[in-house]
């Protein structure tokens, strides 16, 4: 590929729902641009960009791929992205830094909610977005229909640039709108077409379509508006010239009708993204901050280097893969760096221009273009690399909190002490996953946005990094507490033939208000106790609280006031009143009545109206409680409160209530009773779990 600067630079992030064929999109763009010989196959592995072994494991992507390729003169870099929500890290990344979204939309199935995640997204990055329909080979397909729900959703600037001629099985025809000419495309998948006018009825559409599209463009400049208003229309060239200032500012949002498998309509979306799509110089400024904290901006032609680690990769041969784009000056091999994000000096290795598995090495990139490097020291995703001369960061991306979780258990303890290593590099790779020890049920915790992600990292620890783990449902973190009052006088005594132990202790407990903790008083009077003893004995009740008398669970909203006791002379010490603290406390525990708390979750589920139905009667079988609805567009948000006990899995089952459409987010509510009729199985269960441990 040739040196490409900013103006001949697009940047593409390549988004939309699953399933809907976003990846052969792709892979139709680079055989069109003959950067591929022939179609590859997701089935069989063999696409440019899903080349990860999990991707080809399990058939869908998992990680955004950059792929470079030339069109009319341009360079392309496409970001296919998945859109699987287990995956949501992979899109907002690729949004980062792209400088327009591509929102592919199934022609069967029309908009979902992925599309409207990365509508949003798109919007928060403030970049410009075009959707395409794919998939319109399919049976049953209604372009008509979906376009009308694409406007529904995202406004009337949702315009068609190219129409179906005959959609459904044989569909091998578009209307272009801008052309008025009807592309006919051939049978065997190259791409090729032949144009003609349009003609008859497709005439009259076309021209009524074009007369729309002028209405829409003319509204991007003032003077050309006045001009349409006082002639009624304005010219060939000067429509042409103002589309990319009307997609620029949302004043158009371009629609495509295409079939990526059958390559049909694919080199339209390619003469557009060329021709009138956003690059680098669209964005020539962007927000900064200074080492100071002082909002800045980074221009593209400001001459010092600033760059944005995107995300990161671990390969094998050639180690850590750190993809970036170029904000601002030239990325150059050989040269230093600073990560002004850590603070720490980088060396530039090899540069690469990158399209899927193939590297591209390069001495340098320019503002504005993306690529990779190699082995970088301690960069990670997120961070900006910039000249020495002028230390900025970049903003960095928000992922969403985790919605699902799972416990990792080693099948040995070797597996378990190389486990935090790969944790750790996976957490690295995607942000939207976490781990931690929970040292409360002891188990090491993983989250994230849905089983297959967790699945998924599981297989890549064995994969890559030769760690053996099973996933399974995490113990739920209960809480116990009473309701009445409770009282203990007890004695501990042992004789052992040298010195012994003796402590007796009087202790009170009664229940507090939610979230009010563990509280520990004394009011001893007199001296029958030393207060030397006090720590000791609120130190026993510290280790019986973190136990818990009841189910081993532990104890909140408790206050405990030890009030009197005895002690000997000699006997007495530290030790012995820990130990009588300790059972003094859990006597009086057993005694006011214990119960069993459990940690609830506020969910918000945005599903299809057609299946609110199926998700509230499946929140009811989760002792679940609707909060409200809310509706947004043909979608509903509904807001529930579901014990974290009954959530295991939710996210899959959602989506098979769903038929994929659906998407929820959670979190920590507070923590409330457990029904008194489950709680003997609870503590039961959790009683033989501690049992087995030890």
């Amino acid at each position: 590929m040739k040196d490409f600067r900013a103006p001949d630079i697009r940047n593409v992030a390549v988004t939309g729902h699953s399933a809907t064929g976003k990846t052969m999109l792709c892979e139709a763009m680079l055989l069109c641009a003959g950067k591929i010989g022939r179609l590859g196959c997701i089935e069989q592995g063999t696409t440019a960009s899903d080349f990860h072994p999990d991707e080809k494991q399990h058939q869908i992507s998992v990680h955004a791929t950059v792929l470079a390729s030339e069109w009319l003169g341009r360079e392309l870099n496409l970001i296919d992205c998945p859109g699987t929500p287990d995956f949501i890290s992979e899109p907002l990344s690729a949004l980062r830094v792209a400088d327009s979204a591509m929102i592919v939309v199934s022609g069967v199935n029309g908009v979902e909610t992925g599309a409207d995640e990365v509508w949003a997204a798109a919007g928060d990055y403030e970049i410009p977005r075009f959707l395409v329909v794919n998939l319109l080979d399919r049976e049953r397909t209604r372009f008509d229909e979906i376009l009308e729900e694409a406007k529904e959703h995202y406004g009337p600037k949702v315009f068609p640039l190219s129409v179906p001629v005959a959609e459904g099985p044989g569909f091998n025809s578009v209307l272009d709108v801008m052309r008025s000419e009807v592309i006919t495309f051939a049978t065997d998948g190259s791409g090729k077409y032949e144009e003609k006018p349009a003609d008859g009825v497709l005439r009259e559409k076309v021209n009524e379509l074009h007369r729309q599209l002028i209405d829409l463009v003319a509204e991007a400049e003032d003077e050309l508006l006045e001009k349409f208003l006082e002639e009624g229309t304005i010219s060939e060239e000067d429509l042409r010239a103002h589309v990319h200032e009307a997609f620029q500012s949302g004043l158009l949002v371009p629609v495509f009708a295409t079939s990526a498998t059958a390559n049909v309509g694919v080199t339209r979306v390619l003469d557009f993204i060329a021709k009138y799509g956003s690059s680098p110089v669209d964005r020539a400024k962007v927000a900064a901050h200074a080492a100071d904290g002082a909002n800045v901006q980074v221009s593209l032609d400001d001459g010092q280097t600033v760059a944005f680690v995107f995300k990161t990769m671990h390969e094998s041969h050639v180690g850590n893969l750190s993809f970036f784009r170029v904000y601002s000056g030239d990325a150059v091999s050989g040269s230093e760096l600073v990560n002004a994000s850590r603070g720490e000096s980088e060396r530039i290795g090899q540069l690469y221009r990158v399209n899927g598995a193939a590297r591209e090495p390069v001495p340098s990139l320019h503002a504005g273009d993306i690529g990779a490097v190699v082995k970088l020291r301690s960069t990670h995703s997120g961070n900006t690399l910039c000249a020495a001369v002028r230390p900025v960061t970049l903003p960095v991306v928000e992922f969403p909190a985790p919605n699902t979780r799972g416990a990792l258990v080693a099948k040995s303890r070797a597996d378990l002490n190389k486990l935090g290593e790969g944790l750790a590099a996976l957490r690295e790779e995607d942000p939207t996953f976490e781990y931690h020890h929970d040292s409360v049920i002891g188990q090491t915790i993983v989250s994230g946005q849905g089983e297959l992600q967790l699945q998924v990292m599981v297989e890549e620890l064995k994969r890559r990094f030769n760690v053996e783990v099973e996933l399974e449902e995490p113990r739920v973190s209960y809480r116990t507490t009473i309701l009445g009052h409770g009282e203990s006088k007890y004695r501990h005594k042992k004789q052992t033939g040298g010195a012994g132990q003796f402590a007796e202790v009087w202790m009170r407990i009664e229940s507090l208000p939610a979230e009010s903790g563990v509280v520990f008083t004394q009011s001893l009077v007199g001296s029958n106790v030393d207060r030397v003893f006090v720590p000791s004995v609120e130190k026993g009740v510290n280790s019986a609280c973190a136990a818990g008398p009841y189910g081993g669970f532990p104890v909140t909203d408790v206050k405990i006031d030890f009030y009197d006791g005895k002690q000997h002379p000699v006997d007495s010490k530290d030790i012995a009143f820990q130990i009588a603290g300790k059972a003094a406390f859990n006597e009086a525990f057993l005694m006011a009545k214990p119960k069993l708390l459990e940690p609830v979750m506020e969910l918000r589920i945005k599903v299809p109206s057609d299946a609110v139905g199926g998700v509230l009667a499946d929140l009811s079988s989760r002792r679940g409680r609707v909060m409200g609805m809310e509706s947004e567009g043909r979608f509903e948000v509904v807001v529930a409160q579901v014990p974290q006990a009954e959530l295991y899995q939710y996210s899959s089952q959602l989506r098979a209530i769903t038929a994929g459409r659906g998407r929820h987010r959670e979190k920590f509510e507070r923590y409330e009773d457990v029904p008194r009729d489950l709680e003997p199985s609870i503590v039961a269960k959790y009683g033989r779990k501690a049992e087995e441990d030890e």
